[in-house]
Formats: structure tokens, sequence, C-alpha cells
């Protein structure tokens, strides 16, 4: 599974871990998460982020 990095802050979401304090669960892919997720480190919103190189 891909890993995506945020545009503003350079947080990046690994799918293995997920984001337990915004309700992602490990395993879960970038894409399947809901359009009203935000970065858990600056609040950007997922259109934000990038697919890591």
């Amino acid at each position: 599974m891909d890993t995506y990095v945020c545009l503003v802050c350079n947080y990046e979401y690994d799918p293995a871990t997920g984001d337990s304090d915004g309700g992602i669960d490990p395993g879960t892919k970038f894409e399947d998460i809901p359009e009203d997720w935000v970065c858990p480190v600056c609040g950007a919103t997922k259109s934000n982020f990038e697919k890591k190189k």
C-alpha cells in the first residue's frame, strides 16, 4: 500500500499504522479514508496529500 504525504506539514500517512486518533484503522488504504478526514498534525484536508514517490 502507498504512503501519502501532507503537502502542508510533511506528515506521512502510513496505511500499515493508520490514524488511531482520527478513527482510521491500521490497514486502511488512503483511498478508503473518508473525504472529511484531516491531517492529524496540521488539520489539512485530504486533498492536500500526494502519493510519496
